[in-house]
């Protein structure tokens, strides 16, 4: 499986997410090791484009390993259509967190089992938004499953604490289990060194 370029679209939503330098993501740029099997682009910048918005956003953001996630670090909001004004109304339609949120699954980089090469979160991303396909989380959810179970829980966490999303109800979602569940296999996931380099304390999101 390869990489295409990181720009994704959803519901009439552009992200088209690159690196500082401008080029576009692929897994090549996630040369930095988090958890025990995944890898990072270390900064990126993320533009996003809205059908009814007469304005472009773009995030830059950098991993921050005291935090755990993402830091942004700068935000652009630039008019895109002519006649336009950038006033306080159209600020407050400015979604930081989200941007990096559907920056982040082009930002991390893992290994399949299948002898190609390294493929990025998004490529897996199904077309209703599931990190993780139903016939996955129902082998999870198996008692027999163990490896498997911990490698989507390291999965989507770092998908969701990397980007500021809560990670428990994450895997409660993308699992279909209860929450003290989740919780429970998150737990066993990060006493096995898996969730090394990633945390997620509430409260503490990138749009506060």
């Amino acid at each position: 499986m390869h990489i295409r370029d990181a720009e994704r679209q959803t519901k009439g939503v552009i992200v088209d997410v690159r690196t500082l330098e401008g080029d576009p993501v692929t897994w090549r740029d996630a040369t930095l090791a988090v958890g025990s099997a995944l890898r990072i682009v270390p900064a990126f910048r993320a533009t996003v484009e809205e059908d009814d918005v007469p304005y472009a956003t773009t995030v830059q953001a950098r991993y921050d390993r005291e935090l755990g996630r993402y830091r942004v670090t700068s935000v652009n909001v630039v008019i895109a259509e002519p006649g336009g004004e950038i006033n306080g109304a159209a600020l407050r339609r400015v979604r930081v967190q989200e941007i990096v949120q559907a920056a982040t699954p082009s930002c991390i980089a893992i290994s399949l089992d299948d002898g190609n090469d390294p493929t990025s979160v998004s490529e897996l991303t199904t077309a209703d938004g599931r990190l993780v396909p139903e016939w996955m989380a129902e082998q999870a959810r198996q008692r027999a499953n163990k490896e498997a179970r911990m490698d989507l829980v390291e999965l989507i966490y770092s998908a969701a604490a990397l980007s500021g999303k809560p990670p428990t109800k994450a895997v409660q979602a993308e699992l279909n289990v209860p929450y003290r569940t989740a919780a429970d296999w998150i737990s066993k996931a990060r006493a096995a060194g898996r969730l090394e380099g990633m945390s997620y304390i509430a409260g503490r999101q990138a749009d506060g």
